[in-house]
């Protein structure tokens, strides 16, 4: 709920989860606020060895926390309908309901927010790869137009704020209302004093649950592709190490022949 953020590198900052991959990804905590926690930038490594060991395990947990976002995603969603459910057999919700409600539509910001960090720290790995190792560099995706994973995923980030602030518009509301913690809960405050500033808020809450399930889905489709490829290329890699290992080895564990008795080593020149 939160596509006022002007710039794709501040919103994954504000998420805690610039260095998702390097620091170890996203805690479980994190699926209800922000990562806690100090965040390593790809950047920084400098190991190009420790580089790689990192993209190795990385792929499934971030598969894995996709996954569990979606669910949360899905979780809300079902919340949603169901206090909708229950305001339309009531006059207003209870303040004790509507503070459960706040803290469900919170939660949904905090989902995009480590959306929008996870598509900016993948896209930041595609970066420095590019920049590190040509052989990652030249590899083809297969993504439309040939693009790069880099700009897919900021394609992907731009069209989920914009879906976002169309939905909001949509319900006379701005981004900007939600753009933080504490604009979003004045927002919903101010909402809640009548029935249907209620409705109207669980309303858009619900679209937006919905399209997060859906943009979630369609990072965790885009991760899986360039991991595959992320693991195509280690695998080319290795073995090009391991073939170079093994001449090395060759060289210098080959039986070094006496001379014959008589011969002279004369230079030649």
């Amino acid at each position: 709920m939160c596509d006022a953020i002007p710039n794709f590198r501040q919103l994954a900052m504000r998420a805690g989860i610039v260095g998702i991959l390097a620091a170890g990804l996203l805690p479980q905590e994190s699926i209800a606020g922000a990562a806690t926690g100090a965040a390593t930038e790809w950047t920084q490594l400098a190991n190009n060895a420790e580089l790689v060991d990192l993209l190795k395990s990385s792929g499934l947990q971030v598969d894995n926390q996709l996954t569990q976002i979606t669910q949360l995603a899905e979780q809300i969603q079902n919340q949603l309908n169901i206090y909708q459910n229950m305001l339309q057999n009531t006059a207003q919700l209870p303040n004790h309901i509507w503070g459960q409600v706040e803290g469900d539509l919170n939660k949904l910001r905090d989902i995009v927010d480590q959306g929008q960090g996870i598509a900016f720290s993948m896209g930041n790995a595609d970066d420095l790869l590019k920049l590190r190792f040509k052989s990652y560099s030249d590899l083809k995706t297969d993504l439309p137009n040939a693009e790069s994973f880099s700009s897919t995923y900021q394609t992907w980030s731009d069209t989920n704020r914009d879906t976002i602030g169309s939905t909001l518009k949509a319900a006379s509301l701005t981004a900007d209302q939600f753009d933080s913690e504490e604009a979003t809960m004045s927002q919903l405050r101010s909402m809640s004093q009548s029935a249907d500033g209620q409705m109207r808020a669980l309303q858009v809450g619900h679209q937006i649950a919905a399209q997060q399930v859906a943009q979630m889905q369609k990072l965790r489709g885009i991760v899986s592709q360039q991991t595959t490829m992320m693991g195509t290329w280690l695998q080319s890699e290795q073995t090009d190490n391991d073939l170079a290992e093994a001449r090395r080895e060759n060289f210098f564990n080959a039986e070094v022949k006496p001379i014959p008795p008589g011969q002279m080593m004369e230079p030649r020149w």
